[in-house]
């Protein structure tokens, strides 16, 4: 059975850092698609950041790029978002994602993921 548990959310004022980790069973890390998603309130849900399977190329929303760092430990079957220099437009739910199959619609787009974990909350004052 295939599941994601996210841990390591949540507040830190403007500047700070966090790093949030999935621990992935069912499947291994090292083998899928994975990253990270995000959703705030009243607003789509977008991808953040991309670790492809194999080779371990990332691929990261331009809102984060140059501050956030996506990661995987194969032994731990671990997948880490390292944020730093957070911004208050960062506050959201932050889901982990593994794609488990063959659907494709574009590297951050949410339709390719069909594994989703159950979301930490990331909190960012001014």
């Amino acid at each position: 059975q295939v599941q994601l548990v996210e841990s390591g959310g949540g507040s830190v004022q403007a500047g700070g850092s966090l790093r949030l980790s999935c621990v992935a069973s069912g499947f291994s890390v090292s083998g899928a698609r994975m990253g990270w998603f995000r959703q705030a309130p009243g607003k789509e849900r977008e991808g953040v950041a991309i670790i492809y399977e194999g080779r371990g190329a990332t691929e990261y929303a331009d809102s984060v790029k140059g501050r956030f760092t996506v990661s995987q430990d194969n032994y731990k079957n671990t997948l880490y978002l390292q944020m730093n220099s957070l911004k208050p437009e960062d506050t959201a739910m932050y889901y982990c994602v593994a794609r488990l199959g063959s659907r494709w619609y574009g590297v951050l787009d949410q339709r390719t993921y069909n594994n989703w974990g159950q979301g930490t909350q990331v909190t960012v004052s001014s």
